[in-house]
């Protein structure tokens, strides 16, 4: 047994958290000593994320903060892989010489072999073919014990203009429904209670195995294992959702009514820009047959502002639309020029002071609605899976199948001196809320 301790900080998306995850568990069978805290490591990893400008900001800092520990004598060495890894590989090496390797997501699988290297040389880059990446396999859970997230696939076939996880990723690659319903229940066997379904496009899961589209078979796979509680999906493409697949949400008792739809924008003009198909008729009316099929449920988007040529007009559009279709949870970000992406060159870029005017007036207006929607709520009543107490609220707190994990708001509530176990599920009315968090008492 090996007495090096590894530590690892995991960027960016529950995508990457996996990936992540995974590498430990290659780390664990060889026999590596795994401790949360990097900055108590032997051997340091960062995970890094490369999606946005802020992103690689995040990541360069972490970074940079560990090779200040390395230059200390507190760590001994210092690895970097995801998709920053990926994407600018020996760039990484010669920009922050205190890092000892960097490795690509074709090479997650051989981290064990890179650790031991690591200790030994330094300055080197290990890569290999995006589509080497594995997507299964033993898993150190980083999330808390009751809830986890299911990969059923990696990069993506959608090529919008902005975004530059199909250069990082690769193309579209399904895992097959079989594996990914053992690795369910593998998951439910340690006590995970509930599963948040991922991949770049959830929406798009079986086209390249099965010549189709299969997400709705796969969730009703899924809802068969038993000790899984809630499933719920994020990153569905709205004009890939399919009656087939609202069905599934809408009728399977363990499927949470809550559906992630990131659709960018609504102009037309802009849409087409950015690659994608739809306009905001075709939003508008997708919108409204899912609220039709699945009462109550909660829908969540992300927008992006500032998109090269965007006008005025376009964001007064999408701004309507926001005030217009009222959605229960919302994120907007600023676009970011990213390199080697069809949008990188484009002409008419809004300026910096536009473009955060802009965020900022759609975080207000959504704001506004997020706060009539939690008034809303208040009378009802929801379970809540417990994630916790909090000692200065004195009360517990968790989330409803309205709040996903990590993203969401939280619930908290008074138990009227039970004490609930983290995990378990209660029945809340809800009372109050404070920001975008409710309040309540057990009933």
């Amino acid at each position: 047994m090996s007495e090096v301790k590894v530590g690892m900080v995991s960027l960016g998306c529950p995508k990457n958290q996996v990936d992540a995850e995974l590498m430990l568990g290659f780390l664990a069978d060889a026999g590596y000593q795994l401790v949360e805290d990097a900055a108590m490591a032997d051997v340091a990893i960062v995970n890094t994320c490369g999606f946005i400008e802020s992103a690689k900001a995040e990541a360069i800092e972490e970074i940079l903060e560990l090779a200040g520990l390395k230059k200390e004598g507190r760590i001994k060495t210092l690895i970097v892989t995801g998709c920053l890894a990926e994407r600018y590989r020996d760039t990484v090496l010669e920009e922050i010489p205190e890092v000892d390797a960097v490795v690509g997501i074709g090479a997650n699988h051989q981290i064990a072999e890179v650790v031991e290297r690591s200790l030994r040389d330094n300055g080197f880059g290990l890569y290999g073919e995006k589509e080497d990446l594995q997507l299964c396999g033993r898993r150190i859970q980083t999330t808390l014990p009751y809830y986890s997230y299911l990969k059923i696939a990696d990069g993506c076939n959608n090529k919008c203009a902005f975004c530059a996880i199909p250069l990082i990723r690769g193309k579209f690659r399904s895992r097959p429904m079989e594996e990914l319903v053992e690795e369910a229940k593998t998951l439910a066997g340690r006590g995970v209670k509930e599963l948040t379904v991922v991949a770049q496009d959830t929406t798009e899961y079986g086209s390249d195995l099965y010549g189709k589209r299969k997400l709705p078979e796969l969730l009703g796979k899924l809802c068969e294992v038993e000790g899984i509680e809630w499933i719920r999906v994020l990153y569905c493409y709205p004009e890939k959702i399919t009656d087939e697949l609202l069905d599934v949400i809408a009728n399977q008792p363990k499927m949470c009514k809550y559906i992630d739809m990131p659709i960018q924008h609504v102009s037309t003009h802009i849409l087409r820009a950015m690659r994608r198909p739809g306009d905001r008729a075709s939003l508008t009316a997708t919108i409204r047959h899912i609220r039709e099929k699945i009462p109550g449920v909660t829908l969540r988007t992300t927008l992006m502002t500032a998109f090269p040529g965007e006008t005025q007009e376009d964001f007064e559009e999408l701004i309507d639309f926001v005030r217009e279709i009222k959605f229960e949870k919302l994120g907007c970000f600023i676009w970011s020029p990213e390199e080697d992406t069809p949008a990188f060159d484009l002409p008419d870029r809004v300026d910096e002071e536009t473009a955060a005017q802009r965020e900022e007036s759609i975080i207000d207006e959504q704001s506004r609605i997020t706060d009539a929607w939690c008034e809303s709520m208040v009378g009802k009543q929801v379970d809540v899976i417990v994630e916790g107490y909090d000692r200065l609220a004195e009360c517990c707190y968790g989330r409803s199948q309205g709040e996903a994990p990590e993203i969401d708001g939280k619930i908290f509530f008074d138990t009227d001196g039970k004490k609930l176990t983290m995990g378990e599920f209660a029945r809340v009315e809800i009372t109050d809320f404070m920001g975008c968090d409710l309040v309540g008492h057990t009933v």
